[in-house]
């Protein structure tokens, strides 16, 4: 379980420190049902071994599946942590906004430390990502999607900092989810403004009316088009690298000071440990905002691409 690929991986189970949530089975007949697949996994396990493993750990229970392990499902929809903490999340974004709205719409300019500061985060996504990217006249069209994803992933990136919890930005099917979303609007919206044939021709650059110039225009047409599925994969991957970076490097920094435990430079790892975990930790804040101001910056910029003619 100390296994550093481990600790950014997504599961079934939350965890927290052994003693808060402790095991103290007598035997395996005293393991509740839906815990016996993980004996069964390991049938060569103690009881007290099956005990230690498994404190700490606090199981999703799975009503729609069943799990092979802990990290891997067996069959049906099973419910992994990083869904439930996603799910948090955007009840909680929801809830700020739907709470900015309402303040809003009874006060003519924002009071307080809350307002101020996400009226802030809006202007700063409207008046220097949406409407450079995207043109003043289109851009407030576009700025809810905007506005969503970048305080998604702000929240998904920092709420992945709590220890036990996970970072939904470290999972590829997310960040992919959320390109396909940018690409899905931007090819919608692209067809919207410019017709079927006009979006297409957007893509394949004006060389003139010569004949012999045409299978260079095809070949670019096809490059373009080739480069608009790149970008946006380029877009999940950049996101999904960055997240699961930091937390592989701090895992290896606190997996040294584990390493070291039985001999007489634990001291001095612990220190450098804590340390390096530290400073790690504050640049981690720092890509989170980061990171999601790429993302929404990228997104804007690939849907601007799409609706204008150039």
């Amino acid at each position: 379980m100390a296994s550093p690929v481990l600790h950014v991986k997504d599961a079934y189970y939350f965890e927290v420190p052994k003693s808060l949530w402790p095991r103290d089975y007598q035997s395996f007949d005293d393991v509740p049902e839906s815990m016996q697949f993980l004996h069964e996994a390991h049938p060569e396990a103690s009881i007290e071994e099956f005990n230690y493993d498994l404190s700490g750990k606090i199981l999703i229970p799975q009503p729609f599946g069943e799990l092979k392990n802990l990290y891997q499902a067996e069959s049906g929809f099973c419910i992994s942590k990083l869904m439930v903490v996603e799910l948090f999340i955007a009840l909680l974004v929801g809830g700020v906004f739907i709470w900015l709205a309402k303040r809003g719409a009874t006060i003519s300019r924002p009071t307080g430390r809350r307002h101020n500061i996400l009226e802030a985060f809006v202007s700063y996504v409207r008046d220097e990502i949406a409407k450079p990217a995207i043109g003043n006249k289109d851009a407030d069209h576009f700025l809810p999607y905007l506005l969503t994803a970048f305080f998604f992933i702000l929240a998904c990136n920092l709420i992945g900092m709590i220890p036990g919890l996970g970072t939904v930005t470290s999972s590829i099917e997310v960040t992919s989810g959320l390109a396909l979303v940018t690409f899905v609007i931007g090819l919608v919206s692209g067809v919207k403004h410019l017709g079927p044939g006009g979006y297409l021709l957007n893509f394949a650059p004006d060389l003139g009316d010569s004949i012999l110039m045409q299978p260079i225009r095809l070949l670019i047409f096809l490059i373009e088009i080739l480069g608009v599925v790149i970008k946006h994969a380029v877009l999940a991957i950049r996101l999904f690298g960055n997240m699961i970076a930091g937390h592989l490097v701090l895992a290896g920094v606190l997996s040294a000071v584990v390493a070291t435990a039985s001999t007489n430079w634990w001291g001095t790892a612990a220190f450098f440990g804590i340390l390096g975990a530290t400073v790690l930790s504050a640049l981690e804040i720092l890509v989170a905002f980061i990171q999601a101001y790429v993302f929404t910056m990228l997104s804007a910029l690939f849907i601007g691409m799409s609706i204008h003619k150039h």
